[in-house]
């Protein structure tokens, strides 16, 4: 597995108002890894999400993506972003909207059928997104971002409203996928996902609690239960660790 920083984030201060929504972050997130980010609503999850992608003013600090400043035009195609409201069109078919997608990135056609099926879809590529389920247009969401085959992939919060026997199915894409050289960043709220990840990001009210392998943090913890070491950790009041 790589060990080559894909995100590198130096001292991030991200303020809305008088108030600081990310404090001084400083974390790396290796090349080919699943990296969970986890942390209460409000914590900061999805801001930093969105600097990483780009979008996000920041105050102070940087942000910097396969060795280019975060939102830089070279990344358009190479990083992709699944946000927590799908970003899909309702009036279009499953295959319609992969297909559209794959000719902004200029992907190849083949890639539309073999997406869909990677994320469970394939009996429902001729669907109208309109008539899916919540969980189905999430993953029609997350099959438009597949298509382009990008390098960097963020998830924020892919797995929720999916049944137990899905949420496995698609982690195991996950893995596959930093298998073959992705580096996949995903928020969650739900701890049981935790251990699915190659290293962990703990925010709470802006501020990292840790950065490390799961058995790194409950060894840390002194827990085999990783709700219960991310519970001490926040007792605790760590500072930030750098992964």
């Amino acid at each position: 597995m790589a060990q080559e920083a894909a995100v590198q984030i130096e001292d991030l201060v991200v303020r809305r108002g008088k108030r600081d929504v990310l404090r001084g972050l400083t974390c790396a997130i290796r090349q080919g890894t699943v990296t969970g980010l986890l942390g209460p609503s409000g914590s900061g999850k999805t801001t930093l999400l969105r600097a990483i992608v780009g979008v996000q003013q920041i105050h102070s600090g940087s942000v910097r993506v396969l060795g280019e400043a975060a939102g830089s035009g070279g990344l358009r195609r190479r990083v992709g972003y699944v946000t927590q409201s799908p970003s899909v069109y309702g009036d279009l078919t499953v295959a319609q909207n992969v297909a559209y997608f794959a000719a902004i990135a200029g992907a190849a056609r083949t890639k539309v059928a073999e997406v869909i099926d990677q994320v469970g879809l394939g009996s429902a590529a001729g669907q109208m997104v309109a008539t899916l389920s919540g969980g189905q247009t999430s993953r029609v969401s997350l099959a438009c971002a597949l298509v382009a085959g990008p390098s960097v992939l963020i998830l924020d919060e892919p797995t929720v409203g999916l049944d137990p026997v899905l949420r496995v199915e698609l982690w195991n894409l996950f893995h596959r996928l930093a298998e073959g050289g992705a580096t996949l960043f995903v928020s969650s709220h739900v701890m049981d996902e935790a251990g699915r990840c190659d290293q962990l990001l703990l925010l709470r009210e802006g501020h990292l609690l840790a950065a490390d392998t799961p058995a790194v943090i409950r060894e840390r913890a002194g827990t085999d239960d990783l709700e219960e070491a991310f519970l001490q950790l926040i007792h605790a009041g760590e500072g930030t660790v750098a992964a």
